[in-house]
Protein backbone atom coordinates (compact mmCIF):
# COMPACT_ATOMS: atom_id res chain seq x y z
CA UNK A 1 0.00 0.00 0.00
CA UNK A 2 1.97 3.71 -1.11
CA UNK A 3 -1.69 5.04 -1.45
CA UNK A 4 -4.92 5.54 0.97
CA UNK A 5 -7.68 7.67 0.40
CA UNK A 6 -10.17 9.18 3.51
CA UNK A 7 -13.64 10.94 4.08
CA UNK A 8 -15.53 12.31 6.40
CA UNK A 9 -19.24 11.34 6.51
CA UNK A 10 -22.55 12.01 7.91
CA UNK A 11 -23.66 13.80 10.85
CA UNK A 12 -19.98 16.04 11.91
CA UNK A 13 -18.24 15.17 15.24
CA UNK A 14 -15.05 17.46 16.94
CA UNK A 15 -12.42 15.64 16.76
CA UNK A 16 -12.94 14.82 12.91
CA UNK A 17 -10.14 16.98 11.77
CA UNK A 18 -7.84 15.63 14.64
CA UNK A 19 -8.33 12.40 13.12
CA UNK A 20 -7.71 13.64 9.45
CA UNK A 21 -4.42 14.80 10.78
CA UNK A 22 -3.36 11.88 12.28
CA UNK A 23 -3.92 9.80 9.18
CA UNK A 24 -2.00 12.28 6.74
CA UNK A 25 0.95 12.79 9.23
CA UNK A 26 0.99 8.99 10.31
CA UNK A 27 0.58 7.74 6.47
CA UNK A 28 3.26 10.16 5.86
CA UNK A 29 5.85 8.90 8.13
CA UNK A 30 5.21 5.51 5.65
CA UNK A 31 5.53 7.04 2.83
CA UNK A 32 2.11 6.85 1.75
CA UNK A 33 0.31 9.25 0.06
CA UNK A 34 -2.67 10.34 1.16
CA UNK A 35 -5.67 11.52 -0.86
CA UNK A 36 -8.79 13.44 1.32
CA UNK A 37 -12.52 12.66 -0.54
CA UNK A 38 -14.94 15.88 -0.53
CA UNK A 39 -18.07 16.11 1.03
CA UNK A 40 -17.92 12.37 2.50
CA UNK A 41 -19.14 9.27 -0.15
CA UNK A 42 -20.68 11.86 -2.24
CA UNK A 43 -17.77 13.18 -3.37
CA UNK A 44 -16.11 9.90 -3.79
CA UNK A 45 -19.19 9.13 -6.54
CA UNK A 46 -18.49 12.78 -8.30
CA UNK A 47 -14.54 12.21 -8.11
CA UNK A 48 -13.71 14.81 -5.93
CA UNK A 49 -10.45 13.98 -4.35
CA UNK A 50 -7.00 15.54 -3.56
CA UNK A 51 -4.20 14.74 -2.38
CA UNK A 52 -3.30 15.73 0.97
CA UNK A 53 0.48 16.64 2.24
CA UNK A 54 1.04 17.04 6.16
CA UNK A 55 1.42 20.76 6.26
CA UNK A 56 -2.40 20.97 4.79
CA UNK A 57 -3.28 19.39 7.80
CA UNK A 58 -1.67 21.59 10.36
CA UNK A 59 -3.20 23.94 12.57
CA UNK A 60 -6.63 21.51 12.52
CA UNK A 61 -6.40 19.70 15.30
CA UNK A 62 -8.46 22.20 17.59
CA UNK A 63 -10.92 23.23 14.94
CA UNK A 64 -14.66 21.05 15.01
CA UNK A 65 -16.66 20.31 11.82
CA UNK A 66 -14.55 18.74 8.71
CA UNK A 67 -12.08 20.34 7.04
CA UNK A 68 -13.02 17.99 3.87
CA UNK A 69 -16.88 18.67 4.60
CA UNK A 70 -19.39 15.48 5.26
CA UNK A 71 -22.75 14.21 3.41
CA UNK A 72 -26.07 11.78 3.71
CA UNK A 73 -25.38 10.18 0.19
CA UNK A 74 -29.25 8.13 -0.33
CA UNK A 75 -26.42 7.77 -4.28
CA UNK A 76 -24.29 5.50 -2.28
CA UNK A 77 -27.12 3.08 -0.91
CA UNK A 78 -27.36 1.88 -5.01
CA UNK A 79 -25.01 -0.27 -6.20
CA UNK A 80 -24.15 1.33 -8.96
CA UNK A 81 -22.78 4.74 -7.70
CA UNK A 82 -20.92 2.01 -4.99
CA UNK A 83 -18.88 0.80 -8.41
CA UNK A 84 -18.23 4.16 -9.85
CA UNK A 85 -16.61 5.07 -5.93
CA UNK A 86 -14.72 2.23 -6.52
CA UNK A 87 -13.32 3.27 -9.56
CA UNK A 88 -12.48 6.58 -8.75
CA UNK A 89 -10.18 4.88 -6.56
CA UNK A 90 -8.77 2.14 -8.53
CA UNK A 91 -7.97 4.46 -11.55
CA UNK A 92 -5.89 6.78 -8.83
CA UNK A 93 -3.78 2.60 -7.89
CA UNK A 94 -5.77 3.57 -4.24
CA UNK A 95 -6.90 0.36 -2.70
CA UNK A 96 -7.71 1.76 0.93
CA UNK A 97 -10.16 3.57 2.49
CA UNK A 98 -10.54 5.21 5.84
CA UNK A 99 -14.19 6.16 6.75
CA UNK A 100 -14.56 8.47 9.28
CA UNK A 101 -18.02 8.55 10.91
CA UNK A 102 -20.93 7.64 12.38
CA UNK A 103 -23.68 4.38 12.53
CA UNK A 104 -24.63 4.77 9.18
CA UNK A 105 -21.39 5.86 7.13
CA UNK A 106 -19.81 2.79 8.55
CA UNK A 107 -22.47 0.81 7.39
CA UNK A 108 -21.60 2.19 3.82
CA UNK A 109 -17.72 1.61 4.52
CA UNK A 110 -19.46 -2.40 4.87
CA UNK A 111 -21.15 -2.16 1.93
CA UNK A 112 -17.99 -0.76 -0.32
CA UNK A 113 -15.45 -3.22 1.28
CA UNK A 114 -17.77 -6.38 1.19
CA UNK A 115 -17.93 -5.69 -2.84
CA UNK A 116 -13.99 -6.29 -3.24
CA UNK A 117 -10.64 -4.38 -4.32
CA UNK A 118 -10.72 -1.65 -1.57
CA UNK A 119 -9.81 -2.26 1.70
CA UNK A 120 -11.54 -0.30 4.22
CA UNK A 121 -10.99 0.98 7.65
CA UNK A 122 -13.83 2.87 9.69
CA UNK A 123 -12.85 5.67 12.60
CA UNK A 124 -16.31 5.77 14.74
CA UNK A 125 -16.79 9.73 14.92
CA UNK A 126 -20.15 10.11 16.72
CA UNK A 127 -21.39 12.48 19.55
CA UNK A 128 -24.31 10.31 19.48
CA UNK A 129 -22.22 7.01 20.59
CA UNK A 130 -24.42 4.74 19.15
CA UNK A 131 -22.58 2.41 17.99
CA UNK A 132 -22.21 -0.93 19.79
CA UNK A 133 -19.00 -2.77 21.26
CA UNK A 134 -16.75 0.14 20.21
CA UNK A 135 -16.46 2.26 23.43
CA UNK A 136 -16.19 6.09 23.23
CA UNK A 137 -16.51 7.61 20.12
CA UNK A 138 -15.04 10.83 18.71
CA UNK A 139 -17.02 14.12 19.26
CA UNK A 140 -18.79 12.39 22.31
CA UNK A 141 -17.18 14.10 24.86
CA UNK A 142 -17.12 17.17 24.03
CA UNK A 143 -21.30 16.79 22.83
CA UNK A 144 -21.00 16.33 26.86
CA UNK A 145 -19.34 19.17 27.96
CA UNK A 146 -21.54 21.66 26.01
CA UNK A 147 -24.42 20.43 27.60
CA UNK A 148 -23.28 20.56 30.68
CA UNK A 149 -22.24 24.44 29.93
CA UNK A 150 -26.18 24.87 29.39
CA UNK A 151 -27.56 23.15 31.93
CA UNK A 152 -25.25 24.28 35.03
CA UNK A 153 -26.39 27.94 33.34
CA UNK A 154 -30.12 27.07 33.47
CA UNK A 155 -29.54 25.20 36.72
CA UNK A 156 -29.19 28.51 37.92
CA UNK A 157 -32.43 30.11 37.09
CA UNK A 158 -34.40 26.82 37.89
CA UNK A 159 -33.23 27.24 41.56
CA UNK A 160 -34.09 31.31 42.16
CA UNK A 161 -37.34 31.00 40.34
CA UNK A 162 -38.31 27.31 41.43
CA UNK A 163 -39.77 25.88 37.65
CA UNK A 164 -38.89 22.60 35.66
CA UNK A 165 -37.02 23.10 32.96
CA UNK A 166 -37.06 20.87 30.21
CA UNK A 167 -33.67 20.20 28.60
CA UNK A 168 -33.73 18.79 25.20
CA UNK A 169 -30.48 17.32 24.11
CA UNK A 170 -29.45 15.21 20.37
CA UNK A 171 -30.38 11.55 20.21
CA UNK A 172 -33.05 10.76 17.69
CA UNK A 173 -32.88 6.96 19.01
CA UNK A 174 -29.70 6.86 21.07
CA UNK A 175 -30.03 8.33 25.00
CA UNK A 176 -26.35 8.59 25.54
CA UNK A 177 -26.11 12.29 25.62
CA UNK A 178 -28.85 12.44 27.92
CA UNK A 179 -27.27 9.85 30.26
CA UNK A 180 -24.37 11.49 30.77
CA UNK A 181 -25.16 15.06 30.74
CA UNK A 182 -28.09 14.02 33.32
CA UNK A 183 -25.47 12.41 35.67
CA UNK A 184 -23.03 15.06 35.38
CA UNK A 185 -25.62 18.09 35.48
CA UNK A 186 -27.06 16.24 38.60
CA UNK A 187 -30.76 16.05 36.30
CA UNK A 188 -33.97 14.83 38.51
CA UNK A 189 -34.63 12.49 36.03
CA UNK A 190 -33.57 11.64 32.16
CA UNK A 191 -36.57 10.84 29.72
CA UNK A 192 -34.71 8.13 27.01
CA UNK A 193 -36.09 6.82 23.83
CA UNK A 194 -35.01 3.39 25.40
CA UNK A 195 -36.42 3.20 28.30
CA UNK A 196 -40.20 4.02 29.00
CA UNK A 197 -40.99 6.54 31.84
CA UNK A 198 -43.60 6.45 34.13
CA UNK A 199 -44.94 10.23 33.56
CA UNK A 200 -47.42 9.86 36.72
CA UNK A 201 -44.47 8.44 39.17
CA UNK A 202 -42.50 11.39 37.62
CA UNK A 203 -44.86 13.84 38.41
CA UNK A 204 -45.58 12.57 41.91
CA UNK A 205 -41.59 12.24 42.59
CA UNK A 206 -41.17 16.09 41.46
CA UNK A 207 -43.63 17.81 43.41
CA UNK A 208 -42.33 15.60 46.97
CA UNK A 209 -39.08 17.00 45.92
CA UNK A 210 -40.66 20.14 46.06
CA UNK A 211 -42.28 19.43 49.62
CA UNK A 212 -39.03 18.58 50.98
CA UNK A 213 -37.70 22.23 50.10
CA UNK A 214 -35.83 21.37 46.71
CA UNK A 215 -35.86 24.65 44.79
CA UNK A 216 -35.85 24.20 41.14
CA UNK A 217 -35.91 20.72 38.68
CA UNK A 218 -34.11 19.70 35.68
CA UNK A 219 -35.24 16.96 33.39
CA UNK A 220 -33.39 15.77 30.59
CA UNK A 221 -34.83 14.65 27.43
CA UNK A 222 -33.75 12.99 24.16
CA UNK A 223 -35.01 14.76 20.77
CA UNK A 224 -36.60 11.12 19.99
CA UNK A 225 -37.76 10.25 23.47
CA UNK A 226 -41.93 10.46 24.33
CA UNK A 227 -42.92 9.07 20.61
CA UNK A 228 -40.38 11.08 18.98
CA UNK A 229 -41.70 14.58 20.12
CA UNK A 230 -38.86 15.10 22.78
CA UNK A 231 -39.22 18.46 24.58
CA UNK A 232 -42.77 18.82 23.83
CA UNK A 233 -43.65 15.31 24.29
CA UNK A 234 -42.87 15.37 27.30
CA UNK A 235 -44.26 19.09 28.33
CA UNK A 236 -47.93 17.51 26.53
CA UNK A 237 -47.56 14.51 29.04
CA UNK A 238 -46.47 16.04 32.23
CA UNK A 239 -49.60 19.01 31.64
CA UNK A 240 -52.19 16.00 31.61
CA UNK A 241 -51.03 15.03 35.55
CA UNK A 242 -50.29 17.99 36.87
CA UNK A 243 -49.65 22.17 36.29
CA UNK A 244 -46.18 22.57 37.20
CA UNK A 245 -44.45 25.87 35.55
CA UNK A 246 -42.33 24.30 32.66
CA UNK A 247 -40.12 25.77 30.52
CA UNK A 248 -37.93 23.80 28.24
CA UNK A 249 -34.62 24.37 26.15
CA UNK A 250 -33.41 22.56 22.91
CA UNK A 251 -29.80 22.58 22.57
CA UNK A 252 -29.66 21.75 19.16
CA UNK A 253 -26.86 21.99 17.07
CA UNK A 254 -24.26 23.52 19.15
CA UNK A 255 -23.63 19.86 20.50
CA UNK A 256 -22.13 19.36 17.20
CA UNK A 257 -19.87 22.50 17.11
CA UNK A 258 -16.92 23.84 19.07
CA UNK A 259 -13.32 23.01 19.65
CA UNK A 260 -12.54 19.44 20.62
CA UNK A 261 -12.34 18.35 24.09
CA UNK A 262 -8.37 17.29 24.60
CA UNK A 263 -10.28 13.32 25.28
CA UNK A 264 -11.70 13.48 21.60
CA UNK A 265 -8.25 15.03 20.21
CA UNK A 266 -6.41 12.38 21.99
CA UNK A 267 -9.34 9.71 20.81
CA UNK A 268 -9.04 10.96 17.50
CA UNK A 269 -5.18 11.43 17.09
CA UNK A 270 -4.81 7.62 18.45
CA UNK A 271 -7.46 5.94 16.57
CA UNK A 272 -6.07 7.97 13.26
CA UNK A 273 -2.65 6.56 13.17
CA UNK A 274 -3.78 3.15 14.43
CA UNK A 275 -6.00 3.02 11.50
CA UNK A 276 -3.12 3.42 8.92
CA UNK A 277 -0.82 0.89 10.93
CA UNK A 278 -4.18 -1.47 10.85
CA UNK A 279 -4.37 -0.88 7.04
CA UNK A 280 -0.39 -1.85 6.35
CA UNK A 281 -1.25 -4.96 8.81
CA UNK A 282 -3.52 -6.38 6.31
CA UNK A 283 -7.12 -5.25 8.47
CA UNK A 284 -10.05 -4.89 6.52
CA UNK A 285 -13.97 -4.10 6.93
CA UNK A 286 -13.24 -3.24 10.35
CA UNK A 287 -13.78 -0.14 12.79
CA UNK A 288 -11.17 0.84 14.64
CA UNK A 289 -11.89 1.57 17.98
CA UNK A 290 -10.90 1.84 21.87
CA UNK A 291 -13.53 0.03 24.13
CA UNK A 292 -11.15 -0.65 27.02
CA UNK A 293 -7.93 0.32 27.23
CA UNK A 294 -6.19 -0.79 24.29
CA UNK A 295 -7.20 -0.07 20.36
CA UNK A 296 -8.79 -3.03 18.67
CA UNK A 297 -9.88 -3.85 15.19
CA UNK A 298 -13.80 -5.30 15.41
CA UNK A 299 -15.12 -6.26 12.25
CA UNK A 300 -18.18 -4.28 10.65
CA UNK A 301 -20.30 -7.42 11.04
CA UNK A 302 -20.15 -6.83 14.91
CA UNK A 303 -21.74 -3.49 14.69
CA UNK A 304 -25.47 -5.09 15.53
CA UNK A 305 -26.75 -5.34 18.72
CA UNK A 306 -28.95 -3.38 21.40
CA UNK A 307 -27.34 -0.67 23.65
CA UNK A 308 -30.14 -1.18 26.02
CA UNK A 309 -27.98 -3.41 28.22
CA UNK A 310 -24.81 -0.95 28.10
CA UNK A 311 -26.80 1.72 29.12
CA UNK A 312 -28.92 -0.11 31.55
CA UNK A 313 -26.56 0.85 34.67
CA UNK A 314 -25.91 4.44 33.69
CA UNK A 315 -29.97 4.64 33.64
CA UNK A 316 -30.23 3.44 36.82
CA UNK A 317 -27.71 5.60 38.69
CA UNK A 318 -29.57 8.46 37.50
CA UNK A 319 -32.37 7.04 40.31
CA UNK A 320 -29.68 6.68 42.96
CA UNK A 321 -28.75 9.82 43.37
CA UNK A 322 -31.92 12.19 42.90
Amino acid sequence: MNQLAVLTSGGDAPGMNASLRAIVRSANNKKINVYGVFNGFEGLIDDHLSELKPRQVGNIIQRGGSILHTSRSKRFLNKKFRDQARENLLKRNINSLIVIGGEGSLKGAKYLGQEGEINVLGLPATIDRDLPFVGPTIGFDTAINTALQAIDRIRDTASTSNTVHIIEVMGRACGWISLFAGIGGGAEAVILPEFPTDIEKLAQQIKEQRSSGKQGCILIVSEGACNSSGGEGLIKDLNKVSNFDLRITKLGHIQRGGNPSAVDRVLASRLGANAVEGLLAGHNQCVVAQPKDKIEMIPFTKLSGNLNSEMRDYHELIFKLV
